[in-house]
């Protein structure tokens, strides 16, 4: 069977006049937010690849890890003849992992708001499953997704949900995402999630204020994308990153901090920034065992299995629908 590669939507991202009403709705709220999904632009997607290498962002390496020790064992509960649906899948590097020990995968369906880690990622599996079916879908993963008629039926649909991506939403969007997910999975499918781990505050602190400032790059790109698609004048020196764990709510609170007063052009609207004035851009929630059944269940799902690193810093997750085998 030959490679199928099929690039079925193209929603980069909504209209400037959509992402310009989003950008400043979220600069007139009291305090000042911004979505996270506006860090993923090319420039973005490339820069968190390089987060992924630096010595102190243990999640990937953790997750790497606990897929050479358990990918045969998720490999059995996924069962023969799996749909993998992907969600966020970037540059795909820990799932050609699990798709090595998948028995006879239907297909691989990439879902990915950026086109150029699409693209490549596409290219990488194609070379190295030359005969797996790739149905790309570059869209935002968090809208309802339609996804493609399959080249053979599978016998279940498994949403991957790989990284710690579910932790950038709070309780009530990370229930309703996988609440959709429920959906898309139906009745015989299954969610593979990643979830990062409570730990010491040292840890977590220290993978998000890398010494090399890649992760400064990457939270500051987010305004760098900004004056480059809506043509906003913000002075990138004229800010800093910042991300603290807030224990009492078990997650990191990534700001960017204005450095002094300035005003900031958003389309016609003035923005004024005060000094130290800090807008919020994302959570990295973490999550105890106990933690993420909760949430599970708030979804209708049930965790059915768990898996971890050898340090018990990072999991993965399977869920299915409450009551199922």
């Amino acid at each position: 069977m030959s490679v199928q590669a099929y690039l079925v939507r193209d929603e980069q991202r909504p209209p400037d006049n959509a992402l310009l009403q989003v950008v400043q709705r979220g600069l007139r709220s009291q305090p000042k937010r911004l979505p996270s999904w506006l860090f993923y632009d090319d420039q973005g997607s490339a820069l968190f690849e390089q987060i992924c290498e630096q010595p102190e962002y243990y999640l990937t390496r953790a997750e790497i890890a606990l897929l050479k020790e358990h990918a045969g064992d998720i490999a059995d509960v996924l069962g023969p003849d799996a749909r993998l649906v992907e969600y966020g899948s970037g540059h795909a590097i820990k799932t050609r992992l699990l798709l090595e020990r998948l028995e006879a995968p239907v297909a691989w369906v990439p879902v990915e708001l950026a086109s150029e880690a699409l693209r490549l990622s596409g290219e990488r599996m194609a070379q190295y499953f030359p005969e797996l079916p790739i149905q790309q879908l570059s869209v935002d993963f968090t809208r309802p997704l339609r996804l493609p008629v399959p080249p053979r039926a599978p016998r279940r649909t498994v949403i991957y949900f790989p990284g710690s991506t579910i932790g950038n939403f709070d309780e009530r969007e990370a229930a309703q995402l996988l609440r959709k997910m429920r959906g898309e999975m139906g009745d015989n499918g299954g969610i593979l999630v990643g979830a990062d781990l409570k730990k010491d505050r040292a840890i977590i602190e220290a993978a998000y204020n890398d010494r090399a400032g890649i992760t400064e790059a990457f939270t500051l790109n987010m305004l760098a994308r900004l004056n480059r698609e809506l043509g906003c004048n913000f002075e990138l020196g004229a800010f800093r990153h910042r991300a603290r764990y807030n224990a009492m709510a078990g997650r990191i609170e990534t700001h960017i901090v204005s450095e002094r007063e300035q005003r900031v052009r958003v389309g016609r609207l003035q923005v004024l920034f005060r000094e130290d004035e800090a807008m919020l851009v994302e959570y990295s929630c973490k999550y105890s065992l106990e933690d993420f059944a909760a949430l599970a269940a708030i979804a209708g799902l049930a965790v059915q299995h768990v898996w971890t690193d050898p340090e018990g810093l990072f999991s993965l997750q399977y869920l299915t629908r409450s009551g199922a085998n």
